[in-house]
C-alpha cells in the first residue's frame, strides 16, 4: 500500500476530531431523527467531514458548528428522499389505567399542550428553538450550523419564541405562527 505525505498527520486529527464531536452530534440527530437512524446519519456524516477535512474551520466550537452543519443537511437530504416529517415533537405514550395525582394530570396537560404547540410551529422555529434549548449552542454557532447570519438567528429565535409562547397562550395558530417569506422552507 502507498503512504501518501500527511496522511497519518490527517487521520490522527481526523480521529481527535470524531472522539470529540461524536457524542453530541449523536444526540444531536437522535433528538430528530429517532434513534433507528441516528448512528446511520451520525456514519455518513463524519464520511462528508473526512472527504472535506480540507474546509475544516480553525476554531473548536466552529469546527462543532460545520460538522452539525453537515449533518443537519444530511437530515434534511433524508427528510426530501423519504417523505418523512421531522420527529422533533414530544411524543406523548398512551394512556393507561393507573389512578394519578392532580400535579400529574397537571404536567402531563402542560406537556401535551407544549407537544401540540411544537406541532403547530414551523420548522424554521422548531430548530431555532432546538439548537438554543436542546443543543446549547450560542448564537453564532446557531447560526453556522443553519447557514445564516448570527443577525439572522437571533431574530428568527426571537420570532420562535413569540411563535411558541402565542402557542401556549392559545391564541390563534394563524397569528402564532407566521413566517417571513425569507425564513420559509421550499
Amino acid at each position: 500500500m502507498t503512504q501518501f505525505p500527511g496522511k497519518p498527520d490527517r487521520e490522527a486529527r481526523f480521529r481527535a476530531l470524531y472522539a470529540a464531536v461524536y457524542p453530541d452530534l449523536l444526540r444531536f440527530v437522535q433528538r430528530r431523527t429517532g434513534a433507528g437512524h441516528a448512528e446511520d446519519l451520525v456514519a455518513e456524516t463524519f464520511l462528508v467531514v473526512w472527504r472535506r477535512f480540507e474546509d475544516l474551520p480553525a476554531g473548536e466550537a466552529d469546527r462543532r458548528a460545520w460538522i452539525f452543519g453537515i449533518g443537519r443537511n444530511m437530515m434534511l437530504n433524508g427528510r426530501r428522499g423519504e417523505q418523512r416529517r421531522s420527529a422533533l415533537g414530544v411524543r406523548l405514550s398512551e394512556a393507561v389505567s393507573v389512578p394519578v395525582s392532580s400535579a400529574e394530570i397537571d404536567f402531563a396537560e402542560q406537556r401535551m399542550d407544549v407537544a401540540r404547540a411544537w406541532r403547530q410551529l414551523f420548522e424554521v422555529h422548531q430548530e431555532a428553538l432546538g439548537l438554543a434549548v436542546f443543543e446549547d449552542l450560542p448564537g453564532p454557532q446557531a447560526a453556522a450550523v443553519l447557514g445564516i447570519s448570527p443577525v439572522a438567528y437571533r431574530i428568527r429565535l426571537t420570532r420562535a419564541r413569540r411563535a411558541l409562547r402565542l402557542l401556549l397562550d392559545h391564541l390563534p395558530a394563524a397569528a402564532a405562527v407566521r413566517v417571513p417569506a425569507a425564513e420559509r422552507k421550499p
